[in-house]
Formats: structure tokens, sequence, C-alpha cells
């Protein structure tokens, strides 16, 4: 098949070149406001380019990939739609909630699949996680610890625009813990601090979080995550069940440093950035979103799903403002 890349930064040029590893890509067609960055695509991967959105669903394309900045997001995934194009885009749906909202009110009824990119879900070890879960092997759940600790802040002008941790970080937490218990999050309590980067602080921002998640069905998630990790990525889960309990990145690769005599584990070289952590799952994720282009599977992700994550993300914004419990029932506009 023929795939469009519309946008070609550091998310885009990976999945770029995963794309042109699939055996069911035969073809890409690239574009970028940056013509050097498109040039660059094209002599690595041998795409062809197209110089705006609009060329490259003109180019025959069988689906397209978003990779662009936040605020094109809601126009391309509608350009996309009215063109009858599959699309991947890459979380956010929409810089904001409202705007989230009214694209998926405009592709209500169109026949056209919308998946949205939370990597997570294709990751091996959450995915054998749902699986226990789902088969009861756990027995009830009763807590859930999910954890994302950055090796450092992302530059001052990224933060500045990012929306606040919660939106642009914790997010990948949220949405996992729904897809991994299959519960939705009834309310939330969320602290944070600020002993890191002062540019972090200056743009009204939290270095570093914690939020209480009580899922409908009682069970209570913990959430933990920072800019501030000097010894990698660290990315885990773990699931307790009356039964049984499990982890989700309990590997040789995980960026911590035991201190008991005698133990040697974890042994391997840390993960230290999230293309390291995730490359696998980056991979099923676009081999998915193949499948959803020859119409073999619905999507794996889809407007609805990311939005569920993001009115958890506005409650625990809120909370950390306000200093109190917030239901998603308040946040929640749609």
């Amino acid at each position: 098949m023929r795939i469009g890349i519309l946008g070609l930064g550091r998310i885009g040029a990976f999945h770029a070149e995963t794309l042109s590893g699939l055996d069911a890509v035969e073809s890409l067609v690239v574009a970028d406001p940056f013509t050097e960055a498109a040039k660059s695509a094209a002599e690595r991967f041998g795409a062809e380019v197209a110089d705006s959105p609009e060329a490259v669903l003109a180019a025959g394309v069988d689906g397209i990939v978003v990779a662009a900045a936040t605020d094109a997001h809601p126009a391309l995934i509608l350009a996309a739609v009215d063109a009858g194009v599959p699309v991947f885009c890459e979380k956010p749906v929409a810089r904001t909630m409202r705007e989230g909202v009214d694209v998926l009110k405009a592709v209500r009824g169109a026949d056209v699949p919308i998946q949205i990119g939370y990597n997570r879900r294709f990751d091996a070890g959450f995915v054998a996680a749902r699986a226990a879960v789902r088969s009861g092997e756990l027995g009830t759940l009763h807590t859930v610890r999910s954890t994302t600790l950055d090796p450092a802040p992302p530059p001052a002008a990224y933060i500045a625009a990012s929306g606040g941790i919660f939106r642009d970080c914790s997010v990948h937490d949220f949405d996992i813990i729904r897809w991994v218990t299959g519960r939705e999050v009834r309310e939330v309590y969320a602290v944070g601090g600020n002993r890191g980067a002062d540019f972090i602080r200056e743009a009204g921002d939290a270095d570093t979080t914690g939020a209480v998640l009580t899922l409908d069905d009682g069970t209570i998630a913990v959430i933990s995550n920072s800019r501030h990790n000097a010894r990698g990525y660290d990315v885990r889960m773990e699931i307790h069940g009356f039964q049984d309990s499990i982890a989700v990145g309990l590997e040789d690769k995980l960026p911590l440093r035991s201190v008991e005599p005698g133990v040697t584990f974890p042994a391997g070289t840390p993960h230290d950035f999230f293309m390291d952590r995730f490359t696998a799952a980056y991979r099923a994720e676009l081999t998915a979103f193949t499948e959803v282009v020859a119409g073999t599977r619905p999507s794996p992700c889809t407007i609805e799903d990311a939005l569920e994550a993001g009115w958890i993300a506005e409650a625990c914004t809120l909370s950390l403002h306000e200093h109190r419990p917030v239901t998603i029932a308040e946040v929640r506009t749609a």
C-alpha cells in the first residue's frame, strides 16, 4: 500500500523509517513545511515529496500518518476523512478538549477509520498485562500503579506549549490504565511540585506529579510522573489483584538501581529515551494501522478513547490547581 506522512520532525521521521520497513508498505509520500526535512526523508527512505497536505491526499495514498504540530491535527484529520483516506494521528486529537470534541462530532457517521497514537497499547508487556486482567487470573483488582519518568525535561518552548504535564505526559498512563483494566476513572486527586528546571515553574507547570485515581469499580490507581529521572526513561505498571500481582517493565533495562546486598538486577543498560523503550511497540502500532487501512481490523485506538484519557488529564490539572478531588463528570463537556 501507499502511505502518506504529514510532518517529519522527530516522531514523523521515526514513523517514516518504521513504515519503510513494513512488508505491507510499498511507497511513501511525505510533506513538511520545512522542505529540507521532506527532502531528507525522501533520500533516506525512497519517499516521494509533496508540497502540501492536499498534494499528499491527491497522490493516491491508501492511508495518512499525521505527525505534524498539534495545532494542525484537527484540520488534517478532517481533510483525510473528507478525502475518504484512513488516518493515523499522533496524540492529542487537538490542543484543547473542546476542539477534540468538535473533531469527534465532525467525523461521526463517516465511514473512514481513525487511529490515535497511544503506542503503549502495542507494547508486549502491556498486552500481556491486559490479557491477564481480562482472563481473571489476577482475581478482583484492588491497586494499579503506573509510572512515567523522563530522563530530562523537554525544551522550554515545548513545555510552554504542552498544556501541562498531565495533558502531555501522564495522559499515556491514563490511557493505558483504561485499556489494561477495562474500567473508567470516576474521580482524581492530584499533587505536584517543582524542584528542578525553573522554566517549568515559570510556565505554570509542575515537574513532578502524583495522582490517585478511583476507578468505577473501586480499584485505586496511583500515577507517578516526573521530568527528572537521571538514570533513564522509566515506564512501568504494577497490577495487584486478590489472587496474583504482575508488573510491566520489570526487566534488565529498567533504569533503577537496587541497593539490596548481592542483588545484580537490573543488569542491563538502562532505557534512556522513549523510542528506545518502545521501538517494537511503534512497529506493532503502525503494522496495526496498515491492517486498519486494509480493512482487516477496526481502529485499535479511537478518537473516543483519546478523549477519555484527555478528560482524566483535565480533571488532574484542575485538581492540582485547586487542591481538591475532582470527578470526571465535573470536567466533561460532551
